[in-house]
């Protein structure tokens, strides 16, 4: 098993992989199902590639960071895509990439999911609110929670159609009411996603791909802002979400036993909106 202290996002997956193996869920290359995922370092990509690698999926990994070179996972670092979402340029490089490496599978790429996303804070985590946000801070959020999603999207367009796939855009709850610690720049960019997941619903639809939203609340991640707990007094389920509830939910929308879902945004949140 990966030591999580020095190979954070794949840790677990050698472990996953064996389970797979164990299990005869790791079909030859050509027929085994694939994911594109951002964000994968920490958190809820993190929980995701492990969810996902013990169904014997092949997944791409993409994050600013390198591939650790002592991370022992067999295909980790063929299986890495370093970006930074923030550069448009970056952005269609990798895409380039994912493309030539999806020639593996024929070309196919049965889920996306758009994970990577940044929240700027003033020091201490208080939250930028709109008057005081700089307008590059607006921009950059823009680029990797809203624009990088439907480049990509746009980019596997091909691939996804072929394996008539699914497409998961991860929004928040800050994007339907004002959070005490997200900004405002990624509270709308949140809510823009969600706009955008509808959009694409529709235009995707008719190419045989099924694109919906996860919507988490609290969950218990090291990005969790100080006095979090004082929100979970007032969640309904009294406690925070695991990142592996959350993986869950994104494995059901990318498989059949969501094939007739699209268009919808899923609230994983406890009841914190009600």
């Amino acid at each position: 098993m990966a030591d999580e202290s020095k190979c954070p996002h794949l840790a677990g997956l050698e472990e996953a992989e064996r389970e797979a193996r164990e299990k005869g869920l790791k079909p030859a290359d050509d027929q085994r199902k694939t994911l594109v995922l951002t964000g994968a370092s920490r958190g809820i990509g993190h929980a995701t590639v492990k969810r996902f690698a013990s169904a014997g999926w092949r997944v791409l990994t993409c994050s600013r960071h390198p591939f650790p070179e002592d991370c022992p996972w067999e295909m980790g670092e063929e299986d890495h895509i370093q970006v930074d979402l923030a550069d448009p340029q970056d952005t269609e490089r990798a895409i380039a990439v994912m493309k030539e490496r999806l020639k593996a599978q024929g070309g196919r790429l049965n889920a996306l999911v758009n994970n990577a996303a940044i929240s700027p804070k003033l020091p201490g985590g208080k939250r930028m609110d709109s008057i005081h946000t700089p307008v590059e801070d607006w921009m950059t959020v823009f680029q990797v929670n809203f624009f990088a999603p439907i480049m990509l999207a746009r980019g596997l367009l091909d691939e996804l159609r072929k394996a008539r796939g699914s497409v998961v855009n991860v929004t928040s709850i800050a994007g339907s009411r004002v959070h005490p610690f997200a900004g405002s720049a990624y509270a709308t960019s949140k809510a823009a996603l969600a706009a955008l997941t509808r959009e694409m619903a529709h235009d995707f639809g008719p190419h045989g791909i099924r694109v919906n939203a996860i919507s988490p609340g609290e969950i218990e991640t090291s990005i969790l802002s100080p006095g979090t707990e004082k929100i979970v007094e007032n969640i309904p389920l009294r406690r925070l979400g695991q990142p592996e509830e959350v993986a869950k939910a994104i494995y059901f929308l990318c498989t059949d036993a969501s094939s007739y879902v699209t268009g919808s945004e899923l609230h994983i949140n406890g009841g914190q909106h009600v």
